[in-house]
């Protein structure tokens, strides 16, 4: 059971992550005491859901000028 919180407790950081969220909010959310740790376990996730934000920056930026 206590596997099955793991799980739902990464499934939600992943999902608000990728939702636009502050890490500094997700690590509150998750009993961080630093946001540190957060980083340390979900920096995959952040710099995915960053490259996905330039992305789209980049892809508006082409439609203005289009």
């Amino acid at each position: 059971m206590e596997q099955d919180t793991e799980k739902l407790r990464h499934t939600s950081a992943t999902i608000l992550i990728n939702q636009g969220v502050h890490a500094r909010i997700i690590s509150e959310r998750l009993g961080h005491e630093s946001i540190t740790t957060t980083m340390n376990i979900y920096g995959h996730a952040l710099r995915s859901a960053d490259q996905t934000a330039a992305d789209k920056f980049e892809s508006s930026l082409k439609n203005k000028t289009a």
